[in-house]
């Protein structure tokens, strides 16, 4: 079965914020202060228009009553919905943006594609590698025969198998929930709930910040098994995520890396 290629529109943001055409620069440059962007699509009457960047805001400071309509370059690159991600991705690097408008032929402001959702894809496409490992793991070792489905799941009918989870990862994935980062989890289904074999600090963050079901990767043993993972939470006292022990004082490996630096300069 040959996987389909990943399209724009799996992972373009659909709500856009846009400048309409007849905004002044005070009115671009106020917009854009109150966002989190350094750019804008620039509309009319649903169609874009152009891009407006906060530099060319900024050399036109002097004169807020403006209209933008005189300060910006017309047209810009563009993406369609149904162009491959990879292509995407390369359009952004090409030019050095950081995202990119999405229009249907007509014109049509349709979303936005930006450098974050590309690293965001590539995150989410490195799973599948793992359920592959443990797939044939598991059935080397049971002789049985899994089907793997992707579905969503219940976050309280998850059984943990790892007993401890760093305070600071796991407020990194909240952040990374938030953003729309939704790398699934890969379970095992055991009868009435599922084992947790990889992404117990997602499970945990997506508990606490009261999500109830989590997209997964749900493996479907043939036949019952013995689980060694089941033996090792057994013992541990794992039943719930309540069971999970959450480290405040040390630093998540991957946190500790990357605030190295800093923690040296203090």
């Amino acid at each position: 079965m040959v996987e389909r290629k990943l399209k724009v529109e799996d992972y373009m943001i659909r709500e856009v914020l846009h400048v309409p055409l007849n905004y002044t620069v005070k009115q671009a440059v106020d917009m854009l202060i109150s966002s989190e962007f350094h750019g804008m699509p620039v509309t009319e009457d649903g169609h874009l228009m152009g891009f407006i960047t906060a530099k060319e805001l900024i050399r036109a400071y002097n004169t807020p009553d403006q209209p933008i309509k005189e300060i910006i370059r017309k047209g810009t690159v563009t993406v369609n919905p149904k162009m491959d991600l990879d292509d995407a991705a390369r359009i952004l690097f090409r030019y050095g943006l950081r995202n990119v408008p999405v229009v249907n032929d007509d014109g049509i402001l349709l979303g936005i594609i930006s450098n974050l959702d590309i690293v965001r894809s590539h995150i989410e496409r490195a799973t599948p590698n793992k359920v592959a490992m443990i797939k044939n793991f598991l059935e080397t070792k049971h002789g049985v025969s899994i089907m793997v489905r992707r579905r969503i799941v219940p976050v309280e009918l998850l059984r943990p198998t790892q007993r401890e989870v760093f305070a600071d990862e796991l407020m990194g994935r909240k952040e990374e929930i938030k953003r729309g980062l939704v790398e699934p989890i890969i379970v095992i289904q055991k009868n009435d709930h599922f084992i947790l074999v990889d992404g117990h600090h997602r499970a945990l963050a997506s508990k606490q910040m009261g999500v109830r079901q989590f997209s997964a990767f749900v493996l479907e043993t043939s036949r019952d098994v013995d689980l060694g993972l089941e033996h090792s939470a057994d013992e541990q006292g794992l039943y719930t995520l309540d069971d999970v022990k959450i480290i405040e004082g040390s630093h998540h490996p991957l946190v500790e890396i990357t605030t190295r630096l800093l923690k040296s300069e203090q």
